[in-house]
Order: structure tokens, then sequence, then C-alpha cells
């Protein structure tokens, strides 16, 4: 449970609803201890939220003693939250519910507009499994489809991590088909996830997520010095240069969400902009090789 919600001064019984049912429909469970850590209330208060979200929607929990927690219900209808696997993503790596009741109205006074991207399709079933694999250390058995082979495959995998590349989730998981740590598109699993016994392979064994890498970028050397000079002041870069440090795995990624090329340079410097200086240093982390 994420220890960094918001107060309890500040938090409203709309919002201590929505932990609970955001957590008992995607997790499988929520106790008192839940709401405890993430609203840095007390004990009591936590289990009245609890008796009265009860009392309110009493079809939607039980609890059972063996877990120590409320599990929902098969008759379970979510009626704070959307119930999309966007909105749980959104707080599992944000650590904060949606943000729809943080509005002032100093805010909605400035124009301003926020790009949506067309969301991808993710099977509710399908997450859920995910995490409950991932809390569990357990390994799960599920399709997969892929450009590279669009029929359905069984796979059996042992999931670590959630990733936002900026245009998709993925799953970063040990595939034992390829027996090694591999990232599965959160939208191409398929069929009923089935859990199976505790696995070996967890984030800790994996190379790619725990080791550092330090990409340096700089502007085009082809642009004029004046139009370099606006390339170094938007990225705030030092001595001409950019320092991005990130997951070994995460490499091709975030050069993917910069725009730069590691192939080919775009016949026009204006386009391409940024150049990797340290290309030799990231070659064993680019998915070309």
């Amino acid at each position: 449970m994420k220890k960094h919600g918001v107060s309890m001064e500040k938090s409203t019984a709309h919002q201590r609803f929505q932990l609970i049912e955001l957590l008992a429909y995607w997790e499988g469970r929520v106790n008192a201890k839940d709401l405890e850590n993430y609203f840095n209330q007390s004990r009591q208060q936590s289990s009245a939220d609890i008796n009265s979200y009860k009392q309110l929607m009493p079809n939607n929990l039980h609890y059972d003693a063996s877990h120590k927690a409320y599990l929902p219900t098969p008759e379970f209808i979510p009626h704070t939250i959307s119930a999309s696997p966007d909105e749980y993503l959104y707080w599992f790596h944000s650590g904060q519910l949606s943000a729809r009741e943080n509005k002032t109205p100093f805010a909605r006074s400035l124009l301003s507009e926020n790009l949506q991207l067309p969301a991808r399709k993710i099977s509710p079933d399908i997450m859920r499994g995910l995490v409950a694999a991932m809390r569990q250390q357990k390994r799960i058995e599920v399709d997969y489809v892929s450009l590279s082979n669009p029929n359905r495959e069984g796979r059996i995998i042992a999931p670590h991590s959630f990733v936002n590349t900026g245009l998709r989730w993925h799953l970063r998981a040990w595939c034992e088909k390829s027996q090694q740590y591999r990232d599965f598109v959160l939208s191409r699993f398929r069929g009923v996830p089935e859990l199976r016994d505790k696995t070996q392979h967890t984030a800790k064994q994996d190379h790619g997520w725990n080791t550092q890498v330090t990409i340096i970028l700089q502007p085009d050397p082809r642009l004029s010095l004046a139009k370099r000079e606006v390339l170094e002041n938007d990225y705030q870069m030092q001595a001409g240069q950019l320092h991005i440090t990130t997951k070994g795995c995460l490499v091709q990624y975030l050069l993917r969400e910069m725009q730069v090329s590691t192939k080919m340079l775009d016949g026009t410097p204006e386009a391409q902009q940024l150049v990797c200086v340290n290309q030799a240093d990231i070659k064993p982390w680019l998915f070309e090789g």
C-alpha cells in the first residue's frame, strides 16, 4: 500500500470510498490499514469509513477472517470508480486518486488543454490477474499476441512491474519461453489468466531493471549556433549536453519519447533536433542491438 496519499483533513468521504473500491476491485482485498496508510488517518476512522461504505453498498464487500480483509463479493458493482484499468494504473503510478476533485476556481479560470491520447483496450479480468501475480509474486499463465505473432500463444510469466512509456503501459516480467525478462504490452494479453505457484524470478534478478544507464544528448551539430542555443535552453543543458539516467531496459523507450533516432539522422536537422553522443555505451540496451 502506498504511503503518500492525502491527509485526513483534505480527503473526502467520496475519496475514501474511491480507495475502498479501487483496492477491492483491482487487488481483491481492502482493510482499515490501507486507508490508515494512504490518508494518514486513525485506525478508528478507517474502520468507520469501511463500515459506512458497507452500509451504503451492503452487497459489495464481505469480511474474510483468514485474509483479515474485506473481499469483493461476486455481486460487486463499483459506484465511485470507473472500473477502467487506466484509472487503477494512474493510481498505481502516481499514488493519487482521480484528479477530478482537485480543480480550483483559479485553475478553471485559465485556459489550458490536455492532449488526450486514445486509450488502449485492457481486459479488467486480465488486469486483476496480473496485479494478483505481482502482489503475490506468483507465476501466471496467460495468452499473448504481438505484431510478430498475431496468433494467440500461451505464455507463463512472472510479472514484477508496470511501466508507462508515455504512449502505452506495458508489463515487465520474466518469460519462461524466452528465459529472460521481457516487456509485454498490456493491451495484447488475451484469455483468462491462471495463477500458478510462487516464482523465484523477481525484480531483484532483472539485470535490465536494476542497471542504471546514462544517455547523453546534445543538439544536432548541423544546426546553427543560435538554434543549438535554443535547444540547450529548452532542456536546461549543461555545457551543451543533457544527461539522462534511466533503467537499462527503458533506454529505447526514453529515446523514442525524446524523438531521438539511433539508426540514422533525419535529413533535416530541425526535425532531428537532438542526437545521442554516447551511442556506443547504450547500444547493448537498444532493441535493434
